[in-house]
């Protein structure tokens, strides 16, 4: 894995290991930064209390030196008011010795200016140059009485002014010491701090509040501790005020080394924390990484077993897993025998087959159908009938050259041979099933046994049809041939998967009217004329057109549909009788009604209830053999159609297993003979001898003989001399829609000897 996979799988939360780390690392990290927030909120904590305290005994000592330092000017220029000499040079206007003695005493004081102000407004200044505003407020603020100093603004500079009055003995003036409050001065105060912090004086309106408690201002230099001490003013419109501020900064300065060590450490403690989370998970996650190799691996069906690194709970997890894989392993292989073999003969079964048909795409599958499997299996037993398949299966191996035979279903065998035509392979199955039906012993019997086969290519037919299929549908074909072996024959296998929505198609039909009724005329030998006639379903299919009533009426028979489309032809036959009435011909309709009905009690309620409601002369046919499923039921239905009144025909007389002892139970008013008899009638002797036997027998019974396919002239007069009674045929008329057959009922009528002729 290179170090970019490496990195990407480090970042992928969908590992556990990555999980695990960040975990780990993101708890670390917030003890970590709970820790540092709580060391640096104490620190700070600790660092504000200390300046706050230390600002608050700055501003304390600030005040003390204030008012020692106007005591002290105060004391000086009491001195000098109190001088004789000063007095007598102040009350005399003597300026030269007033200007000399403020001369000396500032020199004395250390003060940056001095003055006399007399009550009348007269100043004699030395150090110090006032204008007139600036002496009018020292001189309303000394005459007011209420202070003796304070701070005066100056030409924009502070200055701590004390003034001491000059009494002779009346008040004459005062004598003002001044001393400017400039940088240098608070330099001074600020060295007297423990800390470094900054000091100013401010003489404007307002600034005379007391702010004594240290708070935190935003100042140029960052959030700052701030104490305002107020200073008396010798100025009514502006107070004064001592401000101290300290930045914060320089509190924390001293533990910014502190902080630093905190940050190495912390980073220090991440990366230890990070390496040793990862080698900690990685060793946690890897057998659980082997385990999901191991299921991955199982999904795709390789039976890795997982690696077995411990004896803890991921260990016996390890363990767990291997053990079923073991199981599975030995559970698919039992699956995948059970999947490809029969259990009872251990025989390859059909999908075995199919997956070597598929390997082998030229090949070409023989499909042996067992003649009589179920008798046989019945005579000898499941068991012997297994053994009778495992050497059958082995004879037809060996000769197909060794080739493996598989079971298909009960009673068919399949084997892939190798030929280069259809003939080819078709033959060599003729040869096998010859050599494979001598008798095979079972036990102390020998059970003789009849193969058919059927024969398909893997890569030939219809490709929705498997080839196994295609060749048990060869067998079927072989069967019907009556050949030993056929190939699949497509065309006459037809389509039937197209079949399938054919019923569904009918039924829309139905509704839509694409399903109606045709009718062939039935002609009366004696009377001469048509009597009758035979209704008949047609449907002509939107997209395949015309559709033979075999294909889909024995369709409707096989998935339950016939009942529905039987109703509908009685309605519709019910409907067009009335119409030929209107029209002057009262005409006897036949409808056939199948066997399936004929066991059906409701049916029979319905079929009863619409002629009794509409009078229609109706005659159901009905073939003899429909009474052989369910004979007491059937019987019992026809012969309540017998006494409704309603004639019952049996049709198709003669093509099938014709049983008189069903022929004297049915209470029938007609037999048609098949037109199997008829068509041959004026070739054979023996068909016409069959003829006037069947004729003269259902007279006999009173039944009265109508003969179905009459296509010529001959037949016709040969039936009229044996005295059949009806005929019906090409000959007579095709069959035909209900205008088409008015217009033929209208036509003039014309006799037998006309229709001979």
């Amino acid at each position: 894995m290179t170090l970019v996979e490496r990195g990407h799988r480090l970042l992928d939360f969908r590992y556990l290991r990555t999980r695990l780390t960040v975990l780990y690392l993101g708890l670390f990290g917030l003890a970590l930064t709970i820790s540092a927030i709580a060391v640096v909120t104490a620190v700070s904590s600790s660092a504000r209390g200390v300046v706050r305290e230390e600002m608050r005994a700055s501003g304390a000592v600030y005040d003390q030196l204030w008012k020692a330092r106007s005591a002290q000017l105060s004391q000086g220029a009491g001195v000098l008011a109190q001088d004789y000499g000063f007095r007598e040079a102040v009350a005399t206007n003597d300026e030269a010795t007033v200007r000399s003695a403020l001369d000396n005493l500032r020199a004395r004081q250390g003060v940056d200016g001095a003055l006399i102000l007399g009550t009348d407004g007269y100043a004699t200044t030395t150090g110090l140059a006032l204008n007139d505003d600036t002496l009018d407020t020292l001189y309303r603020s000394l005459d007011s009485g209420r202070v003796e100093g304070g701070v005066l603004n100056i030409d924009g500079q502070p200055y701590q002014m004390v003034a001491a009055p000059v009494m002779a003995p009346v008040l004459i003036g005062w004598v003002v010491f001044a001393e400017r409050l400039d940088a240098a001065q608070m330099r001074m105060l600020e060295g007297l701090s423990a800390i470094p912090l900054s000091a100013s004086v401010i003489v404007a309106a307002g600034s005379q509040t007391e702010q004594s408690q240290p708070t935190t201002v935003p100042t140029p230099d960052g959030p700052s501790m701030l104490v305002v001490r107020p200073l008396p003013s010798l100025d009514d419109q502006a107070g004064a005020a001592l401000r101290l501020t300290y930045p914060i900064s320089k509190a924390m300065q001293p533990y910014s080394a502190l902080f630093v060590w905190l940050a190495v450490i912390g980073v220090a403690g991440l990366a230890i924390m990070t390496i040793g989370t990862w080698a900690l998970s990685r060793g946690l996650t890897r057998p659980i990484a082997a385990l999901d190799d191991a299921v991955q691996r199982l999904q795709q069906g390789d039976y890795t077993e997982a690696p077995v690194t411990s004896v803890d709970e991921i260990g016996r997890l390890a363990t767990s897993f291997n053990a079923m894989v073991g199981d599975l392993r030995d559970r698919e292989t039992r699956l995948t025998q059970m999947a490809l073999q029969d259990q009872e003969t251990g025989l390859p079964n059909r999908v075995a087959l199919e997956q070597r048909a598929r390997n082998m795409p030229e090949a070409w599958v023989i499909l042996f159908g067992i003649e009589r499997f179920t008798v046989v299996r019945n005579a000898i037993g499941y068991d012997s009938m297994a053994l009778l398949l495992t050497a059958l299966a082995e004879r037809l191996s060996r000769l197909a050259a060794g080739s493996p035979v598989s079971l298909i279903g009960a009673g068919a065998l399949g084997v892939i041979v190798e030929a280069t035509s259809q003939s080819q392979a078709v033959e060599l199955a003729a040869r096998m099933v010859e050599a494979a039906q001598t008798p095979i012993k079972v036990g102390r019997a020998k059970v003789d046994i009849a193969l058919t086969a059927g024969v398909a290519a893997h890569n030939g037919g219809d490709t929705e049809v498997s080839v196994v299929d295609r060749a048990a549908i060869a067998v079927d074909q072989a069967r019907a041939s009556r050949q030993p072996a056929a190939a699949f024959d497509a065309s006459a296998y037809g389509d039937p998967g197209d079949n399938l929505s054919l019923i569904s198609d009918l039924m829309a039909a139905m509704k839509t009217g694409g399903v109606s009724l045709a009718y062939q005329p039935k002609y009366d030998l004696r009377a001469q004329a048509i009597t009758g006639v035979e209704a008949l379903m047609r449907w002509t299919h939107p997209r395949r057109g015309f559709v033979s009533p075999d294909l889909f009426i024995g369709m409707a028979e096989e998935t339950g549909h016939i009942r529905p489309l039987t109703e509908w032809a009685i309605r519709r036959a019910i409907e067009d009788h009335r119409t030929m009435a209107d029209a002057g011909h009262d005409l006897m309709v036949s409808v056939n009604i199948s066997g399936r009905l004929l066991s059906d009690d409701a049916f029979a309620d319905f079929a009863l209830g619409e002629v009794k409601a509409s009078g229609a002369r109706l005659c159901f046919e009905i073939t003899e053999t429909a009474v052989i499923d369910h004979p007491e039921v059937a019987l019992r239905i026809v012969e309540r159609f017998a006494e409704a009144g309603i004639p019952v025909s049996l049709d198709d007389y003669g093509s099938g297993l014709s049983s008189l002892a069903y022929l004297k139970q049915i209470r029938a008013d007609e037999l048609k003979i098949d037109k199997a008899f008829i068509l041959g009638l004026d070739e054979s002797a023996r068909d016409a001898l069959l003829v006037k036997s069947t004729i003269d027998l259902a007279h006999s019974l009173g039944l009265k003989v109508t003969a179905e396919g009459v296509e010529t002239a001959s037949a016709l007069a040969l039936l009229s001399g044996m005295g059949c009674d009806l005929a019906q045929g090409y000959f007579i008329a095709r069959p035909m829609p209900m205008t088409g057959l008015l217009e033929f009922l209208a036509a003039p009528a014309v006799s037998e000897a006309e229709v001979a002729a």
